[in-house]
């Protein structure tokens, strides 16, 4: 109640869209961007400091190409801002999402604007249009890999993601979650993106690829079954079990709207097999 209370008193001018509730942050985040005007919908997490001139670098990289449906920002650690959090996201066959170049110390190495897998949401910029023809955030992934998800969607729709390495945000993650509740979601989620958006034929030939990597991750976490980040991924791979059926329905609905050959999205694909690291 404080930042609300706050950005009322200090910034009259902004306009406040109050949940009144948690309902996760993909649920925040389309409240937000049903409220939003303008052809450009940025996100922007309330555990982030903007670098000078962030935004207009963002709109720079998505407007250059009206097929860029989103632009990642260069993310850096707010405690130590030489080092990255996020360069874009990367998604791999088995099913991992990961953050590109984290924990690296920014030497301008990845000063290029390639095209990435994902944004990371807590600093990112989307086209309206994109998120009319692809949809809006899957609230029934409630927090965690709901940008991965979305911009699974996206491709396969035709739409890139562009990474904008001058849009500097230090971020200071997992102020308001992290621990076993990002274990528990990630534990879930990383399993229902993986089965709702791999087109079929690479679903059929990474599926034994992504199971294998569950199980190790499984494996991994059953010695440790007394921690709570442990137990807590353990009930998370559970969860994604249990909710396989509406997934499997959803996954119908999202295949059904591809639009680029399955070839295109495996090229995307980060070529990181090995399922042991």
């Amino acid at each position: 109640m404080r930042s609300v209370e706050l950005l009322r008193r200090r910034y009259p001018a902004v306009r406040l869209v109050q949940l009144g509730r948690r309902p996760g942050i993909a649920a925040a985040f389309n409240a937000c961007i049903r409220s939003a005007r303008g052809d450009g919908i940025v996100l922007l997490n309330n555990d982030t400091e903007p670098a000078p001139r962030w935004l207009e670098h963002l709109e720079a990289a998505c407007g250059a190409d009206p097929h860029i449906g989103a632009c990642a920002s260069k993310i850096l650690f707010i405690k130590d801002r030489k080092t990255i959090n996020s360069a874009g996201d990367f998604y791999r066959r088995d099913g991992t999402p990961g953050n590109r170049g984290v924990w690296e110390i920014d030497r301008g190495q990845y000063d290029q604007s390639p095209h990435v897998f994902s944004a990371m949401a807590a600093a990112a910029l989307y086209r309206r249009a994109a998120l009319e023809d692809v949809g809006l955030f899957d609230e029934g992934l409630v927090s965690y890999c709901e940008d991965i998800d979305w911009s699974f969607r996206a491709h396969l729709r035709g739409w890139h993601c562009r990474f904008a390495p001058h849009a500097v945000v230090y971020h200071h993650g997992s102020a308001t979650g992290g621990g076993s509740y990002a274990s528990y979601r990630c534990g879930r989620n990383f399993v229902l993106v993986f089965v709702k958006n791999m087109p079929g034929k690479l679903f059929r030939r990474y599926l034994p690829l992504h199971v294998a990597r569950e199980l190790w991750l499984s494996l991994k976490a059953l010695p440790h079954g007394r921690e709570p980040a442990a137990r807590a991924w353990l009930r998370g791979q559970g969860a994604a079990l249990f909710a396989l059926p509406r997934y499997l329905r959803l996954r119908h609905e999202v295949q059904r709207q591809r639009l680029v050959a399955e070839e295109e999205i495996d090229r995307l694909l980060s070529g990181d097999w090995h399922f042991w690291r």
